[in-house]
């Protein structure tokens, strides 16, 4: 069988697959899922064109690697073959745990277990199929590996995923302050004492790419709709959750199922928890969703309605934070309007903050090389004013209640 395949890719055109190895991890039923499970959330209430998947995303990553590999080799830096297939199978299974609709799950019906632990056992499950073929991946995904630059590529400030999810997002959601020249910034990479740098020649597109990703943040990722869509399906999840450990049996796919009946941490993913949620994706969510907007209980059906209808509660982002008075004189009100409880009006009211920080100085340094082999961050390198200011955390605050009536 011929595993030599070529990718049509809107982004970047042709894509190849490098070898047989990530043909197979490709093929595997592990990755198909990611064609399930939606890039960007609930974005697509907002922006139609935002529907494009994570398996999408995983397949550009690992061309950005390609190029990356390419580049750094031209310019002297030793790559081994098996360093190099550690790369691409790093950066293409990096987001493999992610769950249905990518964060919901995180933060309602699993109890602490982030995208990336279950990312890593995905891995470690794979590397058994695949008789220790991942073992060098796994070291560079977990930062293990020695050579640091190669841990950089996979995680970092210039890293291939952040390189592949703004151009790709920008893209698919029509914002084009996020269109950064991520074939540029890769031609621009090089390696000193075995950290990535930035040849100076590439200093303007470093610029574009942490303002295009301040932009991106506020106007796409952390979008006032978006924010509330995600908070509504958080809440769903854990009501539906909360109806099963009170023995209300609700209708949902047997993988749903198992995760709104069962407490699950990273100690209880063991292999047959990990082959569960193999099979859930967004399609699960979805389809429960629309049965459950029939239910009797009626936070279930009404939170579910409001994420099928796109009918969604109003959100108010300020730079304070939300008074508490302003906060429970809105459940008041709500409590007073539907004779419920306070415990039910809190699913439909209430606060939150998000942040932003585009370039994040002390967890890891962007570093020019200037022609004199000067290193320098990027910061003091630039003569742009703003890159100072990107390196704070800018907090928002908001609040979140009906409209009229539920």
């Amino acid at each position: 069988m011929n595993k030599l395949k070529i990718l049509n890719d809107p982004i970047y055109g042709f894509i190849t697959i490098p070898n047989s190895l990530i043909f197979d991890l490709i093929q595997h039923k592990y990755f198909q899922r990611l064609r399930r499970i939606t890039q960007m959330g609930m974005s697509y209430l907002v922006y139609p064109g935002a529907h494009h998947t994570r398996f999408h995303h995983a397949i550009g990553c690992m061309h950005l690697m390609q190029q990356a590999v390419n580049v750094l080799r031209f310019k002297g830096v030793t790559i081994s073959e098996e360093e190099e297939i550690g790369l691409y199978a790093a950066i293409l299974l990096h987001d493999i745990g992610h769950g249905p609709f990518s964060h919901a799950m995180e933060h309602s019906i699993v109890n602490n277990v982030s995208h990336e632990d279950i990312s890593l056992l995905f891995m470690e499950q794979l590397n058994e199929e695949f008789n220790g073929s991942l073992t060098l991946a796994i070291q560079v995904f977990k930062r293990e590996y020695p050579r640091k630059f190669m841990c950089q590529l996979i995680s970092g400030q210039l890293d291939m995923d952040r390189a592949d999810y703004l151009k790709r997002d920008s893209f698919y959601t029509g914002v084009a302050e996020g269109n950064i020249n991520s074939e540029r910034l890769i031609t621009m990479l090089n390696v000193v004492d075995d950290e990535l740098v930035i040849e100076e020649k590439g200093i303007y597109s470093v610029e574009k790419f942490l303002i295009a990703r301040r932009l991106m943040y506020w106007q796409v990722y952390l979008h006032k709709t978006s924010l509330v869509a995600e908070q509504l399906l958080i809440r769903v999840l854990k009501r539906a959750k909360e109806l099963h450990s009170n023995g209300i049996k609700l209708a949902a796919s047997k993988a749903l199922s198992f995760f709104l009946e069962n407490k699950i941490s990273i100690d209880d993913f063991n292999n047959e928890t990990l082959s569960v949620f193999a099979q859930l994706d967004d399609f699960d969510v979805i389809s429960a969703m629309k049965d459950w907007q029939y239910h009797d209980d009626f936070v279930l059906s009404r939170l579910s309605q409001m994420i099928i209808n796109r009918n969604l509660l109003k959100i108010k982002i300020k730079n304070k934070t939300i008074k508490k008075q302003y906060l429970e004189k809105r459940i008041q009100e709500l409590m007073d309007t539907h004779s419920i409880t306070k415990d039910t009006a809190t699913y439909f009211v209430f606060t939150g903050e998000i942040s932003n920080q585009a370039y994040q100085l002390k967890h890891q340094s962007i570093n020019i090389l200037h022609k004199s082999g000067k290193i320098e961050d990027i910061v003091k390198a630039s003569d742009q004013l703003n890159l100072k200011a990107l390196s704070k955390t800018v907090t928002k605050h908001y609040i979140c209640y009906p409209k009229k009536n539920l």
